[in-house]
C-alpha cells in the first residue's frame, strides 16, 4: 500500500511567539518561518507540544496554523499539530488543518485520561475516517502519561491516510520495535533531540525537533552525514549539540528555545503560565544554554568598551554576546555577579562575585579580608598549582568550614575550578591581560557539606565562576529581567523534604 504522503529530513517543532501581553504575535512567526526555511528545513510544524498547544484557546490554535501556511507559501510542508485529549476536538482541529491548506497532521494521543490500546486506536480511527489529510501519529509518554503501543501503530498503519509516526520518547527499544513491525509502510520520525544519530542511523526517515529552531542547519548536516554513512562525523556533531539537545529535552522544552532564539536576536516572547524561567528552565541552565550556542556559533563576538579608570581604557572580547551585552562598561568602582551550577546535588556550587579596583572599595575589602581571617571562613588567594591567577582573587567559603574534608573540597576542588575559570576568561580576553594589576576579585564560593565527588566540584565552580564574571561586567540581570522573573525568584537552592 502507498502512502500518499511520505514525511523526511529535519523538520522544526516551531515555538509559538506571544507578545508582552501573551497574545499570539503573528510578525514574530512569520520571522521565525522565514529563519528556518531560509536555513533549508524540509517542513515546518505549528502548535506542537514546542508550540504550547496545550495552553492555548481553539480560536489561537487555528489562527496559528493559518498564519504558518500563508507565510509558509507552499515553500515546505507543514504538518499542522492537532491534537487533542477529546476525539471530536481532534477531528475538528484536523479538519480545519486540511481546510487551511496544511500538507498533513500531528496528532498526538488523547491524554490526561490514560486511555486504553483500544481506545488510542478507535480515536485515530475516528480522526483519519473524518479528514482526508495524511496523519502522523504522535508518542511523546513523557508527556501524555501513555505510550503508543507498537501493536497499535501496527494496526494503524494499515489505514490509508495514517502515513508516519513521530517518537518523542526517546526509548530506542520502542523505536526498534516501530522499525520491525512499519518500517517502510509508514514513515518513521525521531521526535527526541538526544537520540537523533542512533535514530537515523537505526533507520528513521526524519527528525522533528524543538532544538531545529536554534540549530536547523546543524540538525541538516546531521541529516546529510548519515545519508552519506559517514557515521563517525555524525556521531562527533551530536556529541557537539548534546549539551543543547539535553537541555531543551529535560529541562525547558519551548521555554528554552524562545531563551535561545531571544538570545541569537529573535525575540518570540516568553512562555505562557505555569512555565516560567526559574522553574522547568532553570536559571543554571540558562546560562549553560547561552554558552551552548557560543560553543556552536550562534552567538557573535562583540568588542567591549571597558573605562577602567579615566585613564585607562581598555577592550574586552565578549564571545557568547547577547542582545543585552553592553557596548561599553564604565564603573569599575564596583561590579557584582553571581551565579550557581548543578542545583540539587550535593556537589552544587555558587559563587557571589565582586570585582573592582584595587584602590578603590573593593580593593579595601580584600585587603581587610585577608588581615582579620573568620574561623572556618578563612580567605585564601586563589592559585592554580603553585602559581597565584591574576587579577588577584580571594576565595571565602560561604559555609563555616569544620572538617579537613571540607577544607580540602573548598580549598583544593572548588579553588581549582574557580583558578580555571580566572585564566580562561583572561586568555579568552574577557578579563583585559592591560588592567590585571588594576583589578581584584572576591570570591565567596558556596561547597555542601556533604560533597563527595571532587571532579563535580571543580567542573561546578569553574562554570559558576565563568558565569559570574560575564554576568559582573554585563551587569546582568538587568532590571528589566529583574522584574520579568518576580514571580519566579528563588533562591539558587531548594531545599526539599
Amino acid at each position: 500500500m502507498e502512502k500518499k504522503f511520505w514525511l523526511k529530513g529535519v523538520i522544526p517543532a516551531l515555538v509559538t511567539p506571544f507578545e508582552r501581553n501573551f497574545e499570539v504575535d503573528e510578525e514574530s512567526l512569520r520571522r521565525l518561518v522565514d529563519f528556518v526555511i531560509e536555513k533549508g528545513v524540509t517542513g515546518v510544524v505549528p502548535c506542537g507540544t514546542t508550540g504550547e498547544f496545550v495552553n492555548m484557546t481553539v480560536e489561537e490554535r487555528m489562527k496559528v496554523i493559518e498564519v504558518t501556511i500563508d507565510e509558509v507559501n507552499g515553500r515546505v510542508p507543514v504538518i499542522a499539530g492537532t491534537g487533542d485529549a477529546r476525539t471530536t476536538n481532534a477531528i475538528e482541529f484536523t479538519k480545519h488543518a486540511e481546510d487551511a491548506g496544511a500538507t498533513a497532521a500531528l496528532v498526538v494521543s488523547p491524554f490526561y485520561f490514560k486511555p486504553t490500546d483500544k481506545e488510542i486506536y478507535e480515536h485515530y480511527d475516528k480522526i483519519a475516517e473524518a479528514a482526508d489529510l495524511p496523519i502522523i501519529l504522535y508518542n511523546i509518554p513523557q508527556v501524555t502519561g501513555v505510550e503508543i503501543p507498537w501493536w497499535v501503530v501496527e494496526g494503524l498503519s494499515e489505514i490509508d491516510n495514517i502515513v508516519g509516526i513521530k517518537d518523542s520518547s526517546g526509548n530506542m527499544p520502542y523505536m526498534m520495535a516501530l522499525f520491525e513491525k512499519v518500517y517502510g509502510k509508514i514513515s518513521i520520525i525521531c521526535g527526541h533531540d538526544e537520540i537523533a544519530v542512533a535514530a537515523l542511523a537505526a533507520g528513521a526517515d526524519g527528525l522533528i525537533l524543538a532544538s531545529a529552531n536554534l540549530i536547523p542547519d546543524l540538525w541538516l548536516r546531521l541529516y546529510d552525514l548519515v545519508e552519506k554513512h559517514d557515521l563517525e562525523e555524525a556521531r562527533s556533531l551530536q556529541r557537539k549539540v548534546q549539551t543543547l539537545a539535553r537541555i531543551i529535552t529535560r529541562h525547558g522544552g519551548g521555554l528554552a528555545v524562545k531563551a535561545g532564539l531571544r538570545m541569537m536576536e529573535l525575540d518570540v516572547g516568553t512562555a505562557r503560565k505555569p512555565l516560567m524561567t526559574g522553574g522547568v528552565f532553570r536559571y543554571e541552565d540558562e546560562e549553560l544554554l547561552r554558552l551552548s550556542l557560543e560553543w556552536l556559533g550562534k552567538l557573535s563576538s562583540k568588542t567591549l568598551q571597558l573605562e577602567i579608570k579615566p585613564n585607562l581604557v581598555t577592550k574586552s572580547m565578549f564571545a557568547g554576546a547577547t542582545p543585552q551585552t553592553p557596548m561599553k562598561i564604565r564603573d569599575f568602582s564596583l561590579k557584582v555577579g553571581e551565579a550557581f551550577a548543578s542545583p540539587s546535588t550535593a556537589e552544587v556550587a555558587h559563587v557571589d562575585l565582586l570585582i573592582g579596583l584595587r584602590n578603590g572599595p573593593v580593593g579595601r575589602t580584600f585587603r581587610e579580608t585577608l588581615a582579620n581571617p573568620r574561623t572556618g571562613h578563612d580567605p585564601q588567594l586563589v592559585r592554580l598549582g603553585s602559581k597565584t591567577v591574576k587579577p588577584d582573587t580571594l576565595l571565602v567559603p560561604t559555609v563555616t568550614i569544620r572538617t579537613e574534608r571540607q577544607a580540602e573540597f573548598v580549598y583544593v576542588h572548588a579553588m581549582s575550578g574557580v583558578a580555571k575559570a580566572v585564566v580562561d576568561s583572561v586568555e579568552d580576553g574577557l578579563l583585559p591581560k592591560d588592567a590585571l594589576e588594576e583589578l581584584v576579585m572576591i570570591a565567596n564560593v558556596f561547597v555542601h557539606p556533604t560533597a563527595s565527588n571532587p571532579k563535580r566540584v571543580m567542573i561546578n565552580n569553574f562554570k559558576a565562576m565563568v558565569w559570574a564574571i560575564r554576568r559582573a561586567l554585563e551587569a546582568r540581570p538587568t532590571s528589566e529581567e529583574l522584574m520579568e522573573r518576580k514571580e519566579s525568584a528563588r533562591h539558587p537552592f531548594r531545599y526539599e523534604p
